[in-house]
């Protein structure tokens, strides 16, 4: 036999079981002949009062003599007279009942067919109906569900999920109910707010940063057990004896908290579902809570993952920025360090240079005029660091120094450059 996997079951107990009803009906009034005890608890001894959809579809079968199909045909509250007033009795599940009754606002398949005399005449129907509240119900949820994966696999914001994930699951349930998800911090001993659409912002601030605890309320002993908390009565219960006021202001009898868990076991914070009043959860309301528990861990752990990545990226540009620092004073530093090898070799070939022209003797008249030749006393001496010299007067002098490249003076008689500098 394959096992069934918690999911598995946990989404059956979502479709929940089905209620079926049938009856016999005689006359064109449709009176009640015969009928079992589904039928009478759900539609009652008047089947008028369950919606002109239904009547319709009982008057079409006993006119035409024809069998009649309807598909989610509307019972209750919204077509026609409520089948009950009293409303949903404590226990029954987010979805309407799991058994024998169904809340306001039920759907059902119906068959109707025409029942016929001796004489081949219609005298009645004969009604079968199955009721498809919890699977239309499980359907739309699903699809929420699967939106909300997609948004997770995009990558959307986390508090775009979990808010989106609370309304989705708030609006589609038939009876009110208000989700709340509070985020474990990173030491799991404190929970912070993360959705809750509908619950007060004073309630919402007031438990923002509770401690994990045994004892402190639903959500803080859930995270503390990792283990659901169910509580259905909070004036009752001792576990919201500190907050048992503070419930009170925000409009909350009842609190069903279930840890939301990482795939190592790790906290990572608490799905919460409250009511309006006591209530009982159904197994289709605990499968509920697993489903969206099991969807915010996929969500919260996609948003560590994402701010870790984002983290290490951080962490590897900053050391990046510091080594292209690092080697941008490394290359400043040798840059020096080769002009100063530069300048010190200029500076040796000059030195060689001058000295090599010490010696050579000193002409009496100047040396730079070129062609044209130039007759004043040569009073300055010219070097460059290739090792040629030259003698030249002052204003040839000038013009050399300007035209030409490492040009230098090396008269000894002006004292070269530390005389200048020791003026």
């Amino acid at each position: 036999m394959t096992a069934i996997s918690g999911a598995d079951e946990d989404l059956r107990a979502l479709s929940g079981q089905s209620t079926a009803v049938f009856a016999s009906l005689t006359g064109p009034e449709h009176r009640v002949e015969t009928a079992n005890a589904a039928f009478l608890a759900t539609i009652g001894d008047d089947p008028s009062r369950a919606g002109a959809a239904l009547v319709k579809l009982i008057d079409e079968a006993y006119r035409t003599g024809e069998p009649s199909v309807g598909r989610d045909i509307p019972v209750g509250a919204g077509s026609g007279e409520p089948v009950d007033a009293a409303g949903p009795r404590e226990g029954s599940g987010a979805f309407g009942s799991s058994g024998s009754r169904v809340g306001p606002g039920a759907f059902f398949d119906f068959t109707v067919e025409p029942l016929r005399g001796a004489d081949g005449e219609v005298t009645g129907v004969h009604l079968i109906g199955v009721e498809t509240t919890q699977i239309r119900h499980a359907q739309r949820l699903m699809a929420e569900h699967r939106a909300l994966l997609e948004q997770i696999a995009r990558q959307a914001p986390l508090t775009e999920v979990l808010d989106g994930m609370a309304r989705c699951i708030e609006q589609l349930a038939p009876q009110e109910v208000l989700v709340s998800v509070l985020l474990a911090d990173p030491d799991g001993r404190h929970l912070r707010h993360g959705a809750a659409p509908s619950l007060p912002a004073f309630y919402n601030e007031a438990i923002d940063g509770i401690a994990t605890g045994d004892g402190v309320g639903s959500c803080g002993t859930a995270a503390h057990r990792r283990e659901p908390v169910i509580v259905t009565d909070i004036a009752t219960d001792p576990f919201w004896d500190d907050f048992r006021d503070l419930a009170d202001r925000a409009g909350v009898a009842a609190c069903w908290s279930t840890p939301i868990l990482a795939r190592d076991g790790g906290l990572l914070g608490t799905f919460a579902m409250y009511h309006r009043v006591p209530r009982v959860p159904a197994e289709s309301d605990l499968a509920l809570a697993r489903v969206f528990a099991g969807t915010a861990a996929l969500a919260i752990e996609r948003h560590h993952d994402e701010q870790a990545r984002l983290a290490a990226e951080a962490r590897a540009k900053a050391a990046n920025d510091e080594l292209a620092r690092a080697n941008d004073g490394l290359g400043t530093a040798m840059r020096a360090e080769q002009e100063l090898r530069a300048a010190a070799e200029l500076a040796d070939r000059m030195h060689a240079a001058a000295a090599a022209q010490a010696a050579r003797p000193h002409p009496e008249r100047c040396q730079l005029g070129g062609s044209a030749g130039c007759t004043a006393p040569a009073e300055i001496k010219l070097a460059d660091s290739w090792g040629d010299a030259a003698w030249g007067c002052p204003a040839h002098v000038e013009e050399a120094i300007i035209n030409v490249r490492s040009v230098f003076i090396a008269s000894e008689e002006l004292g070269g450059l530390a005389a200048y500098l020791n003026r």
